[in-house]
């Protein structure tokens, strides 16, 4: 057995007012028993928590161990400004021409820490993609939660879109779908030859074949707290999962990113089909869009539209030049693993 770290510990003269100023930075909240005054105050935040604890000693030198962020909306020099209208002052600006580099700032009481170039700042510097990560399933539920919290109440049991389901059944495929990518990363050995063997079947026949279906009697309401929540599995199985996973997928042998893609896309390509369905207006992110493409579909047509080039992809609309597809898949494995096989 090992240990791991439970929280990252800060001193400091005021545990509830430096607490406040990192809870703006980091866009989490204080734990609710914190009060002003209070010796101790706990910052929740993914993985280790931060948690401050009010000393006598005042801060004597530079600190041996230092919180590098990265910001997920914005440029480094947007953050930069951000944190000190919130407080901060600029102790090193090691800022390069070339867009490189990182800056040095210090809370208000004096503990030092990094700012550095954002993910999408990064990738264009390296000329790399960026991954899809465990947010990016988050936003995309969120945002599909959101729109269909709007829908008609008498619209449910329509078809959705082109399928053959009901909008209340492609909702519980979805959080299905959503389900089932979470568990193939829960063994501590992944099977690789084929699914978790949880009971999938149908409801009705025609409909779709799910392990998980909502309550009706819950409503829309609990309808999509089924699908807020298979979300969430996804997403902290898709964090917490070490990158070297390998796990079935019958699109190819996937790891935590690839399984994380498929759930942004699957959530994607079928609010579309319930929008339709219900009459509403769905266009998600472009960025969004282009992550999920670059893993799943990497010969997908580059630039243009990208919500269309992932409607496109999936079988859902056609492109200048390129009919609708009548059958289509993404490739599901490591894009290491796609490009050794291609060379062999």
């Amino acid at each position: 057995m090992t240990s791991h770290v439970r929280h990252i510990t800060i001193d400091c003269a005021d545990a509830y007012a430096l607490g406040s100023f990192w809870a703006q930075v980091l866009g989490a909240p204080l734990s609710d028993e914190d009060q002003p005054g209070d010796p101790e105050a706990l910052l929740e935040t993914p993985g280790a928590a931060v948690l401050f604890v009010q000393v006598a000693e005042k801060k004597q030198t530079k600190n041996r161990v230092h919180l590098d962020i990265q910001p997920h909306d914005r440029s480094r020099d947007e953050e930069v400004e951000r944190l000190l209208a919130l407080g901060a002052t600029l102790v090193g600006d090691h800022r390069r021409p070339n867009g490189r580099g990182w800056a040095t700032l210090a809370d208000p009481e004096g503990n030092e820490f990094c700012v550095e170039c954002g993910a999408a700042e990064r990738a264009a510097l390296t000329g790399t993609r960026l991954p899809v990560t465990a947010d990016d399933v988050t936003t995309a539920v969120r945002l599909a939660v959101d729109t269909l919290a709007g829908a008609p109440a008498d619209r449910w049991d329509e078809p959705a879109g082109s399928l053959t389901w009901t909008c209340w059944e492609t909702v519980e495929h979805l959080s299905d779908d959503l389900f089932a990518y979470a568990v193939q990363l829960g063994p501590r050995t992944p099977p690789l030859d084929g699914e978790v063997p949880f009971r999938w079947a149908p409801d009705r026949e025609g409909g779709p074949h799910n392990a998980v279906f909502a309550d009706r009697e819950a409503g829309l309401g609990g309808l999509l707290a089924t699908l807020e929540a298979s979300g969430a599995l996804l997403a902290s199985m898709a964090r917490t999962t070490s990158p070297g996973v390998r796990s079935y997928h019958g699109y190819g042998i996937s790891d935590p990113e690839g399984f994380a893609a498929m759930g942004v896309v699957e959530t994607l390509v079928h609010t579309h089909d319930l929008a339709a369905g219900l009459g509403l207006e769905w266009a998600p992110p472009a960025a969004l869009c282009d992550r999920a493409l670059a893993r799943l579909f990497p010969d997908a047509p580059a630039g243009g539209d990208r919500w269309a080039v992932l409607l496109w992809a999936t079988g859902r609309a056609e492109l200048p030049g390129r009919p609708r597809r009548t059958a289509w898949r993404w490739d599901g494995r490591p894009l290491e693993d796609q490009t050794a096989s291609s060379a062999g």
